[in-house]
């Protein structure tokens, strides 16, 4: 872990303090298997807890810093990111990585400190997932059969088919080797999601069509090894320019706001529970680790069933 400030100016640190930090990144990156995006945002929430100790000490603080915080020191960092902007959920993840750090250095002998577990987490707004209806999935699906010759056009579409037929995040989708492209007689797909938890996906044959097509009119030797999609010059595609293409559709298609690409994975999980998918099964489709977040999509189907019954019962 580097760390600095937002300037990029290295933060001084104990020699001690920046040990600890670096090994428990590694830690978490090497034994619990977290995301790349997981770690940068708790190196940065690190690195923001290390330059508030510094004004609120006085001097570069240290191991020995950490062992004599107190919980109000604690609620003076929340209270300073707070008025910096930072909304509950960013917070909760902030408190939720300092929680773990200080679990780790107590797992590791290092110091004892629960201060910070005397604080609560802050309370996330609850929302539920926003999928497209039957009815706007059809379209995007529809629209995509129409791509013939033009291979960014094909690349986008199969992207967006494999989010929606296969219940891929968009990074799943993007690491996928050309080696395992879902073509030809593959109609499964191993896919390895967050926490490097594996799982089998299912591939529906317009997916796989849709893939072979970009396959077939890609310009670039797509190499065993190589990622599957590609950007126009060449490299690896990038998450944005799929967001954008969904922007394009969207507008197109005169799709809602809320038509974004992890909608897609939104629909696919939606539709299958309501034509009577079993949520276990749902959950392991999706790569949940906790059956309590796919669970959510049980409220979406809720307000389904209740609008349609709104609308058509004499007494409503």
């Amino acid at each position: 872990m580097t760390v600095a400030t937002k300037d990029s100016i290295e933060l001084p640190l104990g020699d001690d303090l920046r040990q600890s930090a670096d090994a428990w990144l590694a830690f978490l990156r090497h034994e619990r298997g977290y995301a790349e995006k997981t770690l940068q945002a708790y190196d940065r929430d690190l690195r923001q807890f290390f330059t508030f100790l510094k004004g609120h000490l006085g001097h570069s603080p240290c191991l020995a810093d950490l062992a004599r915080l107190e919980a109000k020191t604690f609620r003076a960092f929340m209270a300073a990111r707070r008025r910096n902007g930072l909304v509950s959920r960013s917070l909760a993840r902030t408190m939720s990585a300092l929680r773990q750090y200080f679990r780790w250095l107590e797992a590791r002998e290092v110091i004892k400190n629960r201060a910070v577990l005397q604080l609560a987490l802050p309370k996330i707004p609850h929302s539920v997932p926003k999928p497209l209806n039957v009815e706007n999935a059809a379209k995007v699906v529809e629209r995509g059969m129409e791509t013939e010759f033009d291979w960014v056009a094909a690349r986008d579409v199969a992207v967006l088919l494999l989010l929606y037929g296969s219940g891929l995040r968009i990074s799943e989708a993007l690491g996928i080797k050309a080696k395992n492209a879902p073509t030809g007689d593959r109609d499964m797909l191993r896919i390895v999601g967050k926490g490097n938890k594996e799982r089998l996906v299912p591939v529906l044959p317009i997916v796989g069509n849709a893939v072979a097509r970009y396959v077939a009119l890609c310009p670039y030797t797509l190499g065993p090894d190589d990622a599957l999609f590609r950007g126009a010059k060449g490299g690896p595609l990038s998450p944005r320019l799929i967001q954008l293409a969904m922007e394009r559709l969207r507008f197109a298609l005169g799709l809602p706001t809320t038509a974004t690409p992890h909608a897609l994975r939104h629909s696919f999980a939606t539709h299958l529970l309501s034509a009577g998918g079993d949520l276990r099964q749902i959950q392991e489709l999706l790569g949940h680790a906790s059956l309590s977040t796919t669970q959510a999509y049980t409220e979406v189907d809720r307000e389904r069933l209740l609008a349609v019954y709104d609308a058509a019962h004499p007494r409503s």
